[in-house]
């Protein structure tokens, strides 16, 4: 497993309601009906990608070991810590000292954690490592 590098971790904001304007019926990937002009509402971003305030973070992609799974550097992760990891599910985890995010094997008797990369190589989990599932990986925002 290639080094990792340091995540930064952020809290929701709840102490404002930072709503932006939403089009209503979504934008349209065909031909766009003029009347939808003039459908707009407010929403919150937090509100939105946020399931239980207490237990989200943000945290930003460093690396390029999750490409695959469309996590590039610099992309903005919603992470749930009150989520059950489970077999397939993208993960923020703390594997002997460092920070990774990868998705996770669980076979029978044993924990992989997953690059989505070629260019990387999966971790058997076994006990010599020290392992903390630090949350589930349930969102993820993208600068274009």
């Amino acid at each position: 497993m290639k080094k990792a590098t340091t995540l930064h971790f952020y809290s929701p904001d709840t102490s404002d309601e930072a709503n932006v304007w939403l089009a209503g019926g979504g934008i349209s990937a065909g031909f766009p009906s003029p009347a939808d002009d003039f459908k707009e509402v407010r929403i919150s971003l937090d509100s939105a990608v946020v399931k239980n305030k207490a237990a989200t973070f943000y945290a930003r992609v460093a690396g390029q070991s999750m490409v695959g799974a469309g996590l590039d550097d610099g992309d903005l992760l919603v992470i749930d810590r009150s989520l059950e990891p489970t077999d397939g599910k993208i993960a923020v985890c703390f594997v002997d000292g460092e920070f990774t995010v990868k998705r996770l094997k669980v076979d029978k008797d044993c924990v992989w954690l997953m690059p989505e990369n070629e260019h990387y190589k999966p971790l058997q989990v076994t006990e010599d490592n020290e392992l903390m599932i630090w949350g589930i990986v349930t969102h993820v925002l993208k600068a274009v």
